[in-house]
């Protein structure tokens, strides 16, 4: 058996695991790859492996960067099954759409630079035909459930307590009369996360492929940044200015609309404006209320309380382009909640041009930025950026809250470790940048597990 990364190796995006038996081939995730020009450069090059010899795919769960090439995938020639949760199939529809719909639009924006070099035009990486073909492949399986991926594979998911309907697998591989188990921990959430439940362990596998994206961090314990996001609303409401909270669609904005309701309902923060200015998370919030099973005990008693803990009174959701734009002309305190996380694309990118220059504004990060994006540079403190094509000074004031990550700390990444009853034969260290791998390399080595962290497409054979 030989496993290779084409993706999420020594870096946190692009995750593409492809395992081949002497019969069979299978990958798990296929994403995009996000940050850097030379990053997303990525995704329009052929893909280093050929789709259509493939048999299936297990999908972990539906963040970009997990599920974004999937309909690449197709449009190369893949006709395996597509297995995944069904919050997972649904969201991913979501995500790959609005991938879509960006590809266009930068295309048709590089086209028009390409014409004027005298260069041939490009075509987008896929279109929304393409998206609706893929979900023609997706097959629903519940956690726990054991999957007959192909004659000799077979998989189970665990809760990976990230995202709504986020998943570990493991996989169990038949080969020359010899069985070998794996364990592929996709994105694993935090303990007590805001509103899925906690992590579901694994207990046994020979190799471990995980992720490392705080290799080398703790996250600030849930009240802490509860009360560091409520420091951030009250400051920015006496300046009298508009906070922009820059959001990821799936489970960042739904966990920021919680915390609202929660905190105007105790009175903890002032009564004012609240704009959803994202279309895509609105979506997303739908699909939140359709699975109230994936909630942890908190929010399940919460919606007896409220019923829908997404929205209140204040909340405008505004979906087409003029309601955005209308939101420049507001100018008494407000929240602006927009897409995307990264600030590389979406409508945060609008209210940032419009309202960076103003000091008393905010600009509040709570995801992590990729090298190379937007918000990387502005969090970086960068005091120029260019935007939109205009040049903008960055006065208002930039904070961040890096406890509201989706992603378990090193600590939470080491339990998850801990949990399997014997010690894996080895722990392959990916999905993080170089550094935070290494760190977590050192760290658990200490504890006696075996690691490596492997390059992009290294030929590991198991």
């Amino acid at each position: 058996m030989q496993i290779q990364l084409f993706g999420a190796a020594k870096e946190v995006t692009g995750s593409c695991y492809s395992l081949v038996t002497n019969n069979e081939k299978i990958l798990v995730d296929c994403g995009m790859f996000q940050g850097n020009k030379d990053a997303v450069r990525k995704n329009y090059e052929d893909f280093d492996f050929d789709p259509k010899k493939y048999d299936a795919l297990l999908l972990t769960h539906a963040h970009l960067d997990h599920c974004g090439r999937i309909p690449k995938l197709i449009k190369y020639g893949f006709k395996g099954k597509i297995y995944c949760t069904d919050a997972t199939k649904e969201l991913a529809f979501i995500i790959m759409m609005d991938a879509a719909k960006i590809a266009a639009q930068d295309i048709e924006h590089e086209n028009r630079r390409r014409a004027e070099q005298n260069l041939s035009p490009r075509k987008p990486i896929y279109n929304e035909v393409d998206v609706r073909a893929a979900m023609k492949l997706f097959k629903i399986v519940s956690y726990g459930e054991e999957i007959k991926v192909t004659k000799n594979i077979l998989a189970k998911y665990y809760d990976a307590g990230h995202i709504l309907g986020a998943a570990s697998i493991r996989v169990e591989v038949k080969e020359a009369g010899k069985v070998t188990s794996l364990a592929f921990s996709g994105d694993l959430g935090q303990e007590h996360a805001v509103l899925v439940k906690d992590i579901e362990p694994i207990r046994n596998a020979d190799y471990v492929f995980m992720e490392s994206t705080y290799g080398d961090r703790l996250h600030p314990p849930l009240e802490e940044r509860r009360k560091e996001l409520l420091r951030v609303i009250n400051e920015t409401y006496k300046r009298g200015g508009k906070l922009m909270i820059p959001t990821f669609t799936v489970e960042r904005a739904q966990e920021i609309l919680y915390y609202l309701g929660e905190f105007f309902q105790q009175k903890l923060i002032p009564t004012m404006d609240v704009y959803l200015d994202s279309p895509m998370a609105q979506k997303a919030t739908a699909v939140f209320t359709k699975f109230p099973q994936y909630y942890n005990e908190e929010v399940r008693n919460a919606i007896k309380k409220r019923k829908d803990v997404f929205s209140f009174p204040t909340l405008t959701n505004t979906e087409s382009v003029e309601e955005s734009k209308s939101i420049n002309g507001v100018t008494k305190p407000c929240i602006i909640i927009a897409g995307n996380g990264m600030c590389s694309a979406g409508r945060i990118k609008h209210h940032i041009r419009n309202n960076i220059e103003d000091e008393k504004n905010t600009l509040l990060f709570i995801g992590y930025q990729a090298m190379g994006t937007l918000g990387y540079w502005i969090k970086q403190k960068q005091k120029t950026i260019r935007l939109l094509g205009t040049q903008v000074r960055v006065n208002s004031k930039i904070e961040s809250i890096d406890g509201f990550s989706a992603h378990a700390d090193y600590e939470g990444l080491i339990e998850w470790l801990e949990d399997f009853s014997k010690k894996p034969k080895k722990i392959f260290i990916c999905h993080g940048e170089a550094d935070q791998s290494l760190a977590f390399g050192k760290r658990i080595e200490k504890l006696g597990f075996k690691y490596s962290i492997p390059t992009a497409e290294e030929k590991i054979s198991l």
